[in-house]
């Protein structure tokens, strides 16, 4: 007999999140706390209030999406602050099951404080590590340059991260608004990042078609696609990448606030695992989409009628794509299918 899927069954999931950004996931109350330590007013005066604020329930298009992270970055600007964010992350997402978790954050917008960038990296690490130490998780960090920066500055971004290769750092992101800022103008950056031994992915078919996800799959080499929801408008290359087993990371919510969907129960992501292609669930920005990993596995349950076995295939597609050396990626997944058959049995 098949599993109801309860809240609590989604909690107990053993989950990997590999599409999670920094500057997106901050705690309202915290976000209050480091506006009045460094005298920086917020839109509102009450965690309650600003997080309501920072939730964009219907956003005309994924730049509108984006003016919200303004808000967030005032408060990210000291080392104190990244490595605090960074902690409070993954203790959140260890509370709902999350036991791998990849965060990602363009370090060139955390410098305007004073800090460089080598130190905008070591600070989230710091709290990471942290995190990893007190909590049943583990965390890793992606470099992500913006599609409205000049290559040279997304070649630098390639180059921080490969310094930090060793240190936490798993890969390399192209994120930002698509229409207008091809991905094909930083491929020197994606080239440099490989030829180094770091992974990449890259944020694609979100605010573009399905040709901004070939430029991703075939000039910036990505092995994993963040969003990719208008992918399915290429049927040869949706093939094409099911056949290189690249991964796409799927975020619901913020597809339906962006736009990108047009509501949970029309998203693509059904007919993406219908067609075997490697999903991953995830929550993209936790702020602004109002939402945790937990609530993202309900809506794929709820909306797109995903039973237990489905959400975990997709759960262990996670760990299967996580950025990670294979030793430490087997160690996660084989846990986390020990796990899966006692809540399959339970």
């Amino acid at each position: 007999m098949p599993r109801v899927i309860t809240r609590t069954l989604l909690e107990q999931l053993p989950k990997a999140e590999l599409h999670c950004h920094l500057d997106g996931s901050l705690r309202p109350d915290t976000m209050l706390d480091l506006a009045r330590e460094s005298r920086i007013a917020m839109p509102r005066d009450d965690a309650e209030a600003l997080a309501d604020y920072m939730l964009v329930s219907d956003a005309r298009n994924l730049e509108d999406y984006l003016a919200r992270f303004d808000t967030t970055l005032a408060v990210m600007q000291t080392a104190e602050s990244l490595e605090r964010i960074a902690y409070e992350l993954a203790e959140d997402a260890s509370r709902e099951g999350v036991r791998y978790i990849e965060v990602r954050y363009a370090p060139v917008l955390n410098v305007k404080g004073g800090l460089t960038l080598g130190e905008s990296v070591e600070a989230p690490l710091r709290g990471l590590a942290k995190a990893q130490r007190d909590h049943d998780i583990v965390a890793r960090v992606l470099v992500c340059s913006l599609r409205h920066l000049p290559p040279a500055t997304s070649l630098d971004l390639a180059r921080l991260a490969v310094d930090y290769k060793d240190q936490g750092v798993v890969g390399f992101d192209l994120a930002g608004g698509e229409i207008g800022h091809p991905a094909s103008d930083h491929a020197e950056a994606f080239r440099y990042a490989q030829a180094h031994g770091l992974a990449c992915t890259c944020h694609a078919g979100e605010g573009d078609g399905a040709g901004s996800v070939w430029q991703a799959v075939h000039t910036c080499g990505a092995s994993r696609i963040g969003h990719a929801t208008r992918l399915f408008e290429d049927p040869s290359l949706t093939a094409e990448v099911n056949d290189a087993r690249i991964a796409l990371e799927i975020c619901l919510t913020s597809n339906v606030q962006t736009h990108a969907a047009h509501s949970y129960e029309t998203h693509p992501l059904r007919h993406y695992f219908d067609q075997g292609l490697n999903v991953v669930l995830n929550t993209d920005n936790r702020l602004m989409s109002g939402t945790n990993l937990v609530d993202e596995y309900q809506h794929a349950a709820g909306s797109l009628g995903f039973d237990f076995d489905e959400l975990a295939t997709m759960a262990l597609n996670g760990f299967a794509s996580a950025f990670l050396p294979d030793a430490e990626r087997d160690a996660l997944l084989q846990r986390a299918r020990a796990e899966i058959e006692v809540l399959r049995h339970g």
